[in-house]
């Protein structure tokens, strides 16, 4: 039996996170009956991605050249360093302008459960960066989970002679109490600052 390319193509973009089938149907729809010209740059673009994006030799992030633009920009602040988990928490402390220093991507968090550990997550290369590159400042920005937390004080433990500080987690702006979570309002108390 012949191949329906269509029906492919479907099934094929269903692997995106939250594109199930109605939403696929569509986008296949409109590349192939609407936007033949932004298909063929599509498929060109992924293609060429997926034969030249590799991981920043530094930082971890994905990127075409060998050291990724925030690694090679010398204007950024060399001797802070924010670990995260993964790419896109560094695409969203980029976005808000906040953060002018260096990234280390674990690309996952500590879980024992799982068969995680520290060596996975290039845990054993992020303290010999921290020593060899006079890193001053670590900021550990892992998720506000059980394994998020055991990872930052793992890392923290790990550490001497330099300043480590976790990201603070707590009330949304323009949230109101009674709708948020207890464990959210305790680390909220818990990481309050001095306005005084």
């Amino acid at each position: 039996m012949k191949r329906d390319l269509l029906f492919d193509l479907i099934e094929a973009l269903t692997i995106l996170p939250g594109v199930g089938k109605k939403s696929a149907q569509r986008m296949a729809l409109y590349l192939l009956d609407k936007n033949k010209d932004g298909a063929a740059y599509l498929g060109d673009t992924l293609k060429e991605a997926l034969e030249n994006v590799q991981r920043c030799k530094q930082c971890r992030i994905l990127t075409s050249d060998e050291y990724c633009r925030i690694c090679l920009d010398s204007s950024r602040d060399q001797t802070s360093l924010c670990i995260v988990e993964s790419p896109s928490d560094v695409l969203a402390i980029e976005s808000t302008g906040g953060f002018k220093g260096r990234y280390f991507i674990l690309m996952g968090r500590l879980s024992p459960i799982d068969g995680i550990a520290p060596e996975d997550l290039g845990i054993p290369d992020l303290l010999q960066y921290i020593k060899t590159d006079h890193i001053e400042e670590v900021i550990l920005a892992t998720s506000s989970t059980v394994e998020g937390d055991a990872t930052a004080y793992f890392i923290k433990d790990h550490l001497s002679d330099v300043k480590v500080s976790r990201i603070s987690h707590g009330i949304p702006i323009g949230g109101e109490l009674e709708y948020v979570d207890s464990n959210t309002i305790a680390r909220a108390i818990q990481g309050r600052i001095d306005i005084s």
